[in-house]
């Protein structure tokens, strides 16, 4: 388990240390840009919007897949621990038969349409 976690420590870092470099790049980017642009303030609107949202992009992307990694290791997780005590199945005591599918209400067959008139 201790291996499990490590390798997750050093993905975090590593992905982390990605998003960081990769905006410092488009700062980097989006600073020479607007020094080169001599004031035309129309352009550099432009350039620092453009800067800002690829910025925001990809910072929102990385912590969106680091935050559905991690709740789905946790869920792995406990499923592991945990049986499966929501679902019951049929056995032979209950039913005569071991089919071993959920057990539940019946489900009614859907209604004949009404006579037209």
């Amino acid at each position: 388990m201790s291996q499990d976690t490590d390798l997750e420590k050093i993905r975090a870092r590593y992905g982390l240390l990605a998003v960081v470099g990769s905006n410092l790049a488009i700062t980097a980017v989006a600073i020479f840009g607007v020094w080169q642009l001599n004031g035309d303030r129309a352009v550099i609107v432009g350039v620092l919007t453009s800067a800002f949202t690829a910025m925001a992009g990809l910072t929102t992307a990385y912590l969106g897949i680091k935050a559905v990694s991690n709740t789905a290791q946790s869920m792995s997780k406990e499923a592991g621990r945990q049986p499966d005590a929501g679902i019951a199945t049929a056995t032979g005591a209950d039913s005569g038969a071991d089919t071993g599918r959920p057990v539940g209400p019946a489900v009614p067959p859907p209604a004949e349409p009404a006579p037209d008139h």
